[in-house]
């Protein structure tokens, strides 16, 4: 089983470019593109400029959400998304940041273009894989920097009586009927929540 560094690495080494989401003094989400520049096991590591609005939502807030895609269409994508806090590390790893990423040379190319920057820190988060392009799909959540996982999704609880509509409505067909009450294979589930409206009995829980 994959561990959270897995998909921290991949973020960063195989899609790199994420839409990050912050909220603003009015409570509003703002997005933005931002590339996650490196990893290590518990955290991600991005570079802004001091002087965005980007920088003085994540100060004031500590916190973003992002989502980054790879594939060329729907059914050969992955999708992964993360949320977490942040905090500000300043400028001393930003040779390393610009050493591992040598393109924001061209942005930033001499030293005083370069004290505009800061480095942030994804230091503890939980995130979600969902993989599009194997049948079934593949979801995995992960938690990282010490943060705590929640289960979600749907669970069948024991008022199960094993009638099996639930079944006949999973697209996914990851309803495990070896024993009752049933069990949804989270790994695979889309949470659509067919499954809860096709219950006759209440027996599927949606957390």
């Amino acid at each position: 089983m994959k561990n959270a560094e897995y998909y921290l690495r991949y973020l960063v080494e195989e899609i790199h470019t994420t839409v990050v989401a912050t909220v603003d003094d009015d409570g509003l989400p703002v997005t933005a593109a931002i590339d996650m520049m490196d990893c290590d096991a518990d955290s991600l590591y991005f570079l802004t400029a001091k002087g965005k609005g980007f920088y003085d939502r994540l100060v004031k807030r500590g916190f973003l959400a992002l989502t980054a895609l790879s594939g060329g269409d729907t059914l050969s994508s992955a999708a992964l998304s993360i949320r977490g806090n942040v905090r500000e590390l300043g400028s001393g790893k930003i040779p390393d940041l610009f050493e591992k990423n040598p393109y924001m040379r061209s942005i930033y190319p001499t030293e005083e273009s370069m004290r505009a920057l800061t480095v942030f820190q994804i230091y503890e988060g939980t995130g979600e894989w969902f993989d599009l392009s194997k049948k079934p799909i593949e979801r995995v959540s992960f938690s990282f920097g010490g943060a705590k996982k929640k289960p979600e999704g749907y669970f069948i609880g024991r008022n199960c009586t094993g009638c099996g509509r639930c079944v006949g409505a999973c697209p996914q067909s990851c309803i495990d009927t070896r024993n009752i009450p049933y069990a949804i294979l989270q790994d695979h589930c889309l949470r659509c929540g067919n499954c809860l409206a096709a219950c006759p009995s209440g027996a599927v829980e949606r957390r």
